[in-house]
């Protein structure tokens, strides 16, 4: 069972969300989008989590923005308000899947992946986190400050989320006495998604497996 549904936030206000169910019992997990907002895309993700035996949520972080232009989901992401995403619409999708689910982890794409750091840093109730290609600032999310296992996946052709910037979140949340588990691929920003002109079969392929046995050791 798949679709659209309202959830609570910590605050008491509402957020939208595509939810695909495993079962009542099975792991969680939330899955946060790339820029382009809560498209068709990121919804197919959810639902391939559903197949492999988790409820997946993916938060409708942008309200019911969606756009495939590059300017157009910069603006977007560029008025996100990061604090709120993480500590409301995350936190608050967490709490919903923990009440059907027996453990619950966050993963996501570029801005997606980014907040997922910012949530193994910042909400409870998380038990893993697998960030794509995306890391915050630092203001938003001490690496040092993480203390669930984090599994990464990052492209080494990348100018947005860089080598260098990954190089640093790793050397800085390692310092803070939790190793992540860091994986490197040949590959362009957005290789794991199948829409996008830098889709990557092998290095997709290769992440997802590695994220499947991931999420079987800790959900």
């Amino acid at each position: 069972m798949a679709g659209m549904i309202d959830f609570k936030r910590p605050d008491g206000s509402t957020c939208k969300g595509y939810l695909a169910e495993a079962g009542s019992g099975k792991p969680g997990i939330v899955v946060l989008q790339e820029w382009w907002g809560l498209n068709d895309q990121i919804k197919g993700v959810a639902d391939r989590f559903a197949a492999a035996g988790y409820n997946a949520l993916a938060p409708d972080l942008y309200k019911g923005r969606v756009t495939q232009k590059p300017d157009e989901a910069n603006h977007m992401m560029s008025g996100l308000d990061f604090v709120g995403a993480a500590d409301q619409d995350i936190a608050g999708a967490v709490k919903h899947l923990a009440g059907m689910s027996r453990k619950v982890g966050v993963m996501g794409f570029c801005m997606g992946g980014a907040l997922t750091i910012a949530a193994a840093a910042r909400v409870s109730g998380i038990a893993c986190g697998v960030p794509f290609y995306g890391v915050p600032p630092e203001q938003l999310a001490d690496p040092a400050k993480i203390a669930i296992p984090l599994q990464g996946h990052f492209a080494n052709t990348d100018d947005w989320c860089t080598p260098e910037l990954v190089n640093d979140f790793e050397k800085k949340m390692t310092a803070g006495g939790n190793k992540p588990e860091i994986f490197r691929y040949d590959a362009q920003h957005a290789f794991a998604n199948e829409k996008s002109p830098a889709y990557d079969p092998a290095a997709a392929k290769a992440a997802w497996d590695r994220t499947m046995a991931f999420l079987g050791k800790h959900l």
